[in-house]
């Protein structure tokens, strides 16, 4: 069993994530940052026990994308113009904005499984836990979504 966490820590460590998430969604910048206080809201008053820290930060990830769910359903229209998704630094060695661009046009269930996998690096099956999917549901998503991505930017992706 882990140690009790502490809300400081837990901020800076997973405030870039939950942004990156967020932005996945087509969130403007005020909108994550208000799914971001209500994640971290939700953390202190559910004051969980983590077993790890794979279990603290999956836990985070999971709560993030229902914020996202839910926010999303709780407006009519929302669009972020890709000016302001350009906007979120993101270290990268080369030029690789176009990847972004693209990854930021798939459909949701499909951005999850590539952000998830690609950026954060979990594995199909931890994937699957994260988003109460089946493994095998994961591999097809991840498929199609590569496939997407390889006709929007061509060339391989993997």
């Amino acid at each position: 069993m882990m140690t009790k966490w502490d809300i400081n820590v837990i901020v800076e460590e997973y405030a870039d994530t939950i942004t990156r998430i967020c932005y996945s969604y087509g969130k403007n910048y005020d909108d994550t940052q208000d799914i971001m206080q209500n994640v971290f809201l939700k953390l202190m008053r559910a004051n969980p026990e983590f077993d790890s820290k794979e279990h603290e930060k999956a836990w985070i990830i999971r709560v993030t994308i229902n914020e996202c769910k839910d926010f999303l359903k709780n407006i009519f229209r929302r669009h972020t113009s890709l000016e302001e998704a350009q906007e979120i630094p993101i270290e990268e060695k080369e030029d690789l904005s176009y990847i972004r661009e693209a990854v930021l046009k798939l459909p949701d269930k499909y951005k999850s499984v590539i952000y998830l996998f690609y950026y954060e690096g979990y594995t199909a099956v931890e994937i699957a836990g994260i988003l109460h999917k089946k493994e095998n549901t994961v591999y097809t998503w991840m498929n199609r979504a590569r496939q997407m991505l390889k006709d929007m930017v061509g060339g391989d992706v993997e």
